[in-house]
């Protein structure tokens, strides 16, 4: 595969960041590829990119994200077309990132040398419904949440899949999530980990009432719907925890998995396990 065009991404409240990527934009072009810079990361140094604009639904033959785990999130949720995704650490977990700041230079000669790998990882679209009718859809790469708010008193869900009732839920909320969003809020919740290439999704309680009820992991052709039964409680859906809308009665937020998949890019050599001992600590 030959790298011809580029998108470049940062996180713009980031001074490091954005910083990173005009130095990247202008290592890129110097070495003839077309780079497209993201506006926000432009105009947050105060200035207008002086190339072309970076927008997410054309496709591009590599997408440099800088920034943490969140950055990542929103560029990947927002694309869908397949562009492959080079996630660069600036923050402090990078979970999802693929390599560090000082590794940035070394990673991308290796990339336009066409030495490098391409994991698929699972997206979840998420229907929310009112009254049985569409009223929002959404795509998540971590997960999605139905929970109450900090004031509200414990809720009542109803979860389906397939159209068979699993059970009702009287909890603080529930997690839909995919194996990459496994060890985000899931793990947080006493989900199981999962390893990132599983065909699944988990559904996680959040603090339920009846301490039975625990973590299911069903296939990702299920279809799920988690309908809320309870009156006068503020409740939320919060998508991989960047977008969120509130819930009504009865509202109901349908899961499925998405047609489209995001594609990262690996040249650490790193694997999953290296990153449940660095960055869990694990065996430590």
């Amino acid at each position: 595969m030959t790298i011809q065009r580029v998108g470049v991404v940062a996180k713009a409240a980031s001074r490091e960041a954005v910083a990173a990527a005009h130095e990247l934009t202008e290592w890129l072009g110097r070495r003839g590829l077309e780079v497209h810079l993201d506006e926000a990361a432009g105009r947050a140094r105060g200035t207008n990119p002086s190339g072309p604009i970076f927008p997410h639904a054309e496709s591009y033959d590599l997408v440099i994200v800088l920034g943490g785990d969140g950055t990542l999130l929103s560029v990947a949720r927002n694309m869908a077309n397949g562009s492959p995704i080079l996630g660069v650490n600036l923050g402090t977990f990078g979970f999802l990132t693929e390599i560090n700041r000082g590794e940035m230079y070394p990673g991308l000669l290796q990339v336009l040398a066409g030495r490098f790998e391409v994991e698929e990882r699972s997206l979840l679209q998420i229907e929310l419904l009112r009254a049985g009718n569409p009223a929002a859809v959404y795509r998540v790469l971590n997960d999605a949440v139905v929970a109450k708010s900090a004031l509200s008193r414990i809720i009542e869900l109803a979860l389906r899949v397939d159209g068979h009732l699993v059970a009702n839920y009287r909890s603080d909320g529930l997690i839909l999530s995919t194996p990459t969003g496994s060890t985000a809020y899931n793990l947080s919740a006493g989900g199981p980990i999962l390893y990132p290439q599983l065909r699944v999704m988990v559904l996680s309680p959040i603090c339920p009432h009846t301490l039975s009820l625990r973590p299911v992991v069903i296939p990702d052709t299920s279809r799920v719907e988690v309908t809320l039964e309870t009156q006068r409680e503020e409740v939320y859906l919060t998508l991989d925890g960047q977008e969120g809308t509130t819930l009504g009665y009865r509202d109901t937020v349908r899961a499925s998995r998405c047609p489209e998949t995001v594609r990262l890019v690996r040249v650490s050599g790193r694997t999953f396990y290296d990153g449940l001992r660095s960055k869990l600590h694990w065996g430590e």
